[in-house]
């Protein structure tokens, strides 16, 4: 799998974890220990593209 492709997976599932924290804010019974670990998933999503989309603009 190419570094662009990798990217673009782990942005959509960048996307669906956003989806699933504010779906899961919107419910009145949200459970927000669940709500920070999927805060917390989201980051290190967002840290790994970024730390790709680094090396991919160095190797070019």
């Amino acid at each position: 799998m190419s570094t662009a492709d990798h990217v673009t997976q782990l942005t959509e599932k960048h996307h669906r974890i956003d989806q699933q924290i504010r779906d899961e804010m919107a419910s009145p019974s949200a459970d927000h220990v669940h709500i920070s670990e999927l805060k917390r998933e989201k980051l290190r999503i967002k840290e790994k593209i970024s730390m790709l989309s680094t090396e991919e603009s160095a190797a070019h």
